[in-house]
């Protein structure tokens, strides 16, 4: 070669090939010595020309040879160029190659992992896996990861997605124990259930790569938290839209017949009698003009207000005492004691009705304040355990036409705490007739009047 200076020659290494009749056989190399420059050639020396064939693969600064036969023995020389001091050298390395015969029963690499396993591991990550192998101190076997019968290095030249690492060995007393690595720097689909081989001399053993399977506590417990975040938004908007959604379910789902439980009232009203003109309107107006207005003209209630339904000539004990058990609901109105709610305290009405609603019946209380009550420590007893146990609905209006439709949030409240009605069977007669609430407007009710009350229309 033109500009190439003297020739310099490295000693030569002489290493022994074994292997076994029939068997194939990797390794024979190095053909070149650590820090060999390349690219370079290999040699056959006896006739000084590269060599080439399906048995051999150079890769690196080692040459593979595959089923070793007896006469590829011999001398082989590696040849490539070295840069110095800015002239050119060529240098040789040579390599006296010997072969023998194993019989069965020789020494065999041992490949102590892996050991035709499956490893799981996760889509994308980065994977490393050792194969370990134990041998003797003067073997030439070949170590080396394959796929699809191809070295890694070579099957993903391209890509160099999966490499092959640089191989480590410790030695023993009469063994080596040889680590050589594949690295997987992306996993992908495509390697899924692909058998990747670690060889050493005849010896091999495949890892296959596999999905994890699905972790069922992971998916446990995630489905119990899961749960639990929808029960907790279903308490918390149930808690919100329940009046709605139960007047929802009455409306859509409401029974019809007659309901057999002994009572012919939905409701028993109680009300204070103010002596100032101004307070007896307000509460009159409530008790005998919206409340039948709203229950019972438009939500098809039946109420039973005492100074409107009585029989003329009754006495009142008896009255009261009659007709509240009669009623599934014990309606009570209050008003500040400064409006007169004292006035009660002593009446028999109250002492009977609450006594009845409370003590004998069980009966659900609804207490409804006309105006806001800040203390109820003057109320009598049983009016703050009533406000304590279920609480009081406050008055929203002002006693005109728009406070008496029963979709405000009022009237709302008040029938969620009113028992749900049942529809009679439908009449012709009846279709013609206003039902807002989505029920069938019953009889004009409050026929039976005291002579002098208010009538209601």
């Amino acid at each position: 070669m033109t500009g190439l200076g003297p020739l310099s020659y490295f000693p030569l290494f002489v290493r022994s090939c074994t292997f076994q009749s029939g068997s194939r056989v990797w390794g024979c190399g190095p053909c070149c010595s650590a820090g060999c420059p390349s690219p370079f050639h290999c040699l056959s020396e006896q006739d000084c020309n590269e060599i080439k064939g399906e048995r051999f693969t150079r890769l690196k600064t080692k040459l593979f040879v595959s089923n070793v036969l007896a006469e590829d023995r011999g001398n082989y020389m590696c040849q490539t160029i070295l840069l110095h001091s800015g002239k050119k050298y060529k240098v040789l390395n040579g390599i006296t190659v010997s072969t023998k015969r194993v019989e069965y029963g020789g020494s065999i690499p041992k490949i102590i992992y892996p050991k035709n396993n499956s490893i799981e591991v996760q889509l994308g990550t980065t994977l490393i896996v050792d194969c370990n192998i134990t041998d003797t101190k003067d073997n030439t076997n070949l170590r080396c990861w394959r796929v699809n019968n191809t070295l890694v290095d070579v099957y993903y030249n391209e890509s160099k997605r999966i490499r092959e690492g640089v191989e480590s060995y410790v030695s023993f007393q009469e063994r080596n124990l040889y680590t050589v690595n594949i690295t997987f720097l992306e996993v992908k689909m495509e390697d899924y259930g692909l058998p990747f081989m670690c060889h050493a001399g005849v010896s091999t053993a495949y890892i296959i790569l596999q999905l994890p399977a699905p972790d069922f506590r992971a998916y446990l417990i995630g489905g119990l938290f899961a749960l639990m975040a929808v029960a907790v938004c279903v308490v918390y908007f149930y808690n919100i839209f329940k009046i709605d959604i139960v007047l929802w379910y009455r409306s859509a789902f409401h029974p019809t017949g007659t309901v057999e439980d002994g009572k012919l009232y939905d409701a028993y009203v109680l009300y204070p009698k103010p002596h100032k003109e101004s307070q007896r309107h307000a509460v009159d107006a409530l008790v005998l003009k919206i409340l039948p207005e709203v229950l019972e003209r438009q939500c098809g209630y039946k109420l039973f207000i005492f100074g409107r339904d009585e029989f003329p000539g009754q006495a009142v004990a008896n009255v009261i005492d009659e007709n509240v058990k009669l009623c599934r609901r014990l309606m009570v109105i209050v008003v500040p004691e400064s409006l007169g709610f004292g006035l009660l305290k002593n009446l028999p009405e109250e002492q009977i009705a609450v006594y009845n609603a409370l003590i004998q019946d069980g009966m659900k209380v609804i207490l409804i304040e006309l105006e806001k009550i800040e203390d109820y420590t003057a109320m009598p007893q049983s009016i703050q355990y009533i406000k304590q146990k279920h609480g009081a609905i406050r008055w929203q209006g002002d006693f005109t036409e728009q406070s008496q439709c029963a979709k405000t949030k009022f009237w709302k409240t008040v029938r969620y705490h009113m028992p749900p009605r049942r529809c009679p069977p439908s009449l012709p007669v009846q279709l013609l007739q206003h039902a807002p609430c989505n029920r069938m407007a019953g009889p004009k009710l409050g026929s039976r009047r005291k002579k002098g009350t208010l009538t209601t229309v």
